[in-house]
């Protein structure tokens, strides 16, 4: 007799938590599989039907909901795909107590039921629905348990200077459970360090090791992420060049230990090259201290490379900028604004921003503070900002400077104040008063007073009304700006002022 049972679409789910084994050619993702198709089998008289769509996760952990394969799988639940979910174990689709419920929420609204072929449980029964609630609670447990149990061996381990288990450095290769150097990628890693000592910067040394055609480790594994043998980048490089590893040593819990395997660098060499490494980052702190940049980690290229603060200096007035990180040894994947003026852009943003806050006197870092990311392009500056803000997304008109343009810049260091800009302040201060007292009963009464031309008296008074900070900036001869620069500021608002003060217009 035929069968005449409703057949049921049956969708397989794998997943495992490490790349480690996943390179074999029969990996755990494939022994659940079988398991899977094998259960599936013996239950085709009921209709069951394994469907060939593959919902796989290498490398990925039970403890989120974070999985390619685990949403495309929803999504094909969502519109109607599967009739049922089958695992090989129950802490394969989950770990998380809070998570299982999400998704047999997800299953119910859909009527869709879910198997664990090596635990018999089946969700569209209540009984099935508590037990599975019971088990994964105990397996939860069991599997805090056996991470402590892990760590403390780990611990153990590494103390005594043992290889336990990981990401395999540069240099050396796993075997036998011990390190091993690789006499190639060991030359390598002394090269490495050869030419940061011989550079002294990053920057240089990207450039060094892409000519060189020098790369990261490579390794042979199914998951792209994981397999290396691409360019190096400043994180890397920093990584390898403090890592104790190749003086010996192994790692636990923030202390390092004598280890078993053999050094690649003599510590000569190594503490010389932590010195290096030392010496350019406390630069790079004084640096970002003294500009005081406003838009760090916010500001960004149109082509996703971060623009970081960076200054020059020139007679003694220090210039602050915006410079992309991609100038710094790959130049061909900047975007189509690589160095921008800091205080302008600042200026601009901090305008924009202020002008749709209903307090107008908030502290310019709170202002920046509510920006999430910062975009600039040849043509605008496109602000997000975070969801606490409510304030919508912003597209700033701005323009690129040509090349040999000039602007102010607000905390340079010149020495001293221009003399004809403090006499020329402090007369215009003096007319001022003499008007605002009645001294003077109008501009023209002023001009015959002081012999000058009452169009040049109404010029000049514009300079009594600048912003207090382009005022003491000046005064204090932290602003380098001339008389002709001040007199180009027509804005009557403050923040207007220092905007057409330090764009140069």
């Amino acid at each position: 007799m035929a069968n005449s049972a409703k057949p049921l679409r049956c969708a397989i789910y794998t997943r495992k938590s490490t790349e480690h084994g996943l390179e074999q050619e029969f990996n755990s993702l494939d022994a659940q599989r079988e398991a899977c198709e094998a259960y599936i089998n013996s239950q085709s008289f009921q209709g069951w039907k394994a469907l060939p769509q593959q919902y796989n996760d290498p490398a990925y952990s039970g403890g989120n909901l974070d999985r390619p394969a685990l949403k495309k799988l929803l999504a094909d639940i969502e519109v109607g795909r599967v009739d049922v979910v089958v695992v090989y174990k129950i802490d394969r689709l989950t770990r998380s107590l809070a998570d299982f419920a999400k998704l047999v929420e997800a299953f119910d609204a859909k009527s869709v039921s879910f198997v664990a072929v090596t635990q018999q449980f089946n969700t569209t029964t209540s009984m099935g629905r508590l037990t599975l609630n019971v088990l994964l609670s105990f397996a939860q447990f069991e599997r805090e348990l056996s991470a402590e149990r892990v760590r403390d061996k780990v611990a153990a381990s590494r103390r005594k200077g043992k290889w336990t288990g990981g990401t395999v450095p540069l240099g050396y290769d796993a075997k036998d459970k011990k390190l091993v150097i690789n006499k190639s990628g060991a030359e390598t890693v002394r090269k490495i360090f050869r030419l940061y000592l011989e550079l002294g910067s990053f920057s240089k040394l990207v450039v060094e090791l892409d000519r060189g055609k020098i790369v990261t480790r490579r390794r042979n594994t199914k998951v792209t992420k994981y397999q290396g043998g691409i360019p190096f980048t400043y994180g890397p490089l920093a990584y390898l060049l403090k890592s104790r590893i190749y003086i010996g040593e192994t790692h636990h819990n923030g202390k390092w230990f004598k280890g078993e395997h053999e050094a690649i660098l003599d510590r000569e060499t190594f503490d010389r090259v932590q010195e290096q490494l030392k010496s350019n980052t406390v630069k790079r702190k004084v640096a970002y201290s003294q500009g005081g940049a406003l838009l760090q980690g916010k500001l960004f290229d149109d082509k996703g490379n971060r623009m970081g603060p960076s200054f020059s200096s020139k007679k003694g007035v220090r210039y602050w900028f915006y410079v992309s990180t991609a100038l710094r040894g790959r130049k061909h994947r900047a975007g189509s604004v690589t160095r921008v003026s800091a205080p302008e852009i600042e200026a601009l943003v901090e305008q924009a921003i202020r002008e749709r806050l209903p307090n107008k006197d908030m502290p310019v870092n709170a202002i920046m503070s509510l920006i999430d990311r910062a975009v600039i392009r040849d043509g605008s500056l496109d602000l997000t900002f975070v969801e606490e803000s409510s304030i919508e997304a912003i597209k700033i008109p701005w323009t690129k400077r040509q090349a040999g343009s000039t602007h102010i810049v607000p905390g340079s260091s010149a020495k001293e104040p221009d003399q004809k800009v403090l006499q020329s302040l402090a007369r215009v201060h003096a007319w001022q008063r003499d008007l605002a007292s009645g001294r003077f009963a109008s501009v023209e009464d002023l001009a015959v007073a002081a012999g000058l031309h009452p169009k040049v008296i109404r010029g000049e008074l514009r300079l009594a009304f600048l912003a207090p900070s382009i005022l003491k900036g000046v005064l204090y001869g932290e602003i380098p700006a001339t008389l002709r620069d001040l007199r180009k500021v027509q804005a009557l608002s403050w923040h207007g002022q220092k905007v057409g003060l330090y764009s140069g217009g």
